[in-house]
């Protein structure tokens, strides 16, 4: 299994790339969020990998972080849900967008992706909801670094990619809450709400949001 490649970016087509990796050119399949935060040609690049196995292809599929690889591999598990759905449905998204509208069963934002019809959307909100504590609390890990990749000596320094750095405040929130009691269903879909209310949101204050949204109405 090929879990990541790191290497320089030879070229960029429409919905994949070519990335040397010691003069070994692996053909990788990203999502179009994915594509719009690569570096150009010639540059250090590094994405996490999945691998789809057919009887006549294989194929490698590329994501910055873990979280985002999660939800493809959970996504290609649900009925209807192919490779090409499922990059459609992170493009879209994002993986952060992915977790929130999952934990919140929010179906209608999935079914925005291309491709995706309005029951294949409630069959994953559906499926996959109790999947998204575990993959919200991945969201700590970050993103894969460029400044690993491998570049051949005779290249010429290349610029690095920056790549984005992950806000760890929805997994720390989530963590906080399950040592409060609170079931991970139930505190993955407060903290999904609250931070979709404040994206740049730091810990106590998803948090403090999540236990308003927690806290016994009436």
């Amino acid at each position: 299994m090929i879990g990541k490649i790191s290497g320089r970016l030879e070229y960029r087509a429409e919905d994949h790339v070519l990335i040397d990796v010691r003069g070994v050119g692996y053909l990788v399949y990203v999502s179009q969020r994915v594509m719009a935060g690569l570096p150009g040609p010639g540059e250090a690049v590094a994405l996490y990998t999945d691998l789809l196995v057919r009887e006549d292809n294989l194929q490698l599929f590329g994501f910055t972080t873990l979280v985002e690889k999660e939800w493809h591999r959970l996504l290609m598990s649900v009925q209807g849900i192919g490779a090409k759905a499922s990059m459609a449905i992170l493009g879209a998204l994002g993986a952060d967008g992915v977790s929130r509208a999952i934990a919140l069963g929010d179906w209608n934002a999935l079914a925005k992706a291309k491709g995706v019809g309005p029951k294949t959307a409630q069959r994953v909100a559906i499926e996959l909801k109790d999947k998204a504590p575990s993959v919200m609390a991945m969201g700590g890990m970050g993103a894969v670094q460029a400044d690993d990749a491998v570049i051949e000596d005779v290249v010429t320094t290349p610029a690095r990619q920056a790549a984005p750095k992950a806000n760890p405040a929805q997994s720390e929130a989530l963590s906080a809450l399950a040592n409060l009691g609170y079931a991970p269903g139930d505190a993955a879909g407060a903290v999904a709400e609250a931070a979709g209310a404040d994206p740049d949101g730091d810990t106590p204050t998803l948090i403090r949001a999540a236990l308003k949204l927690l806290a016994p109405k009436g």
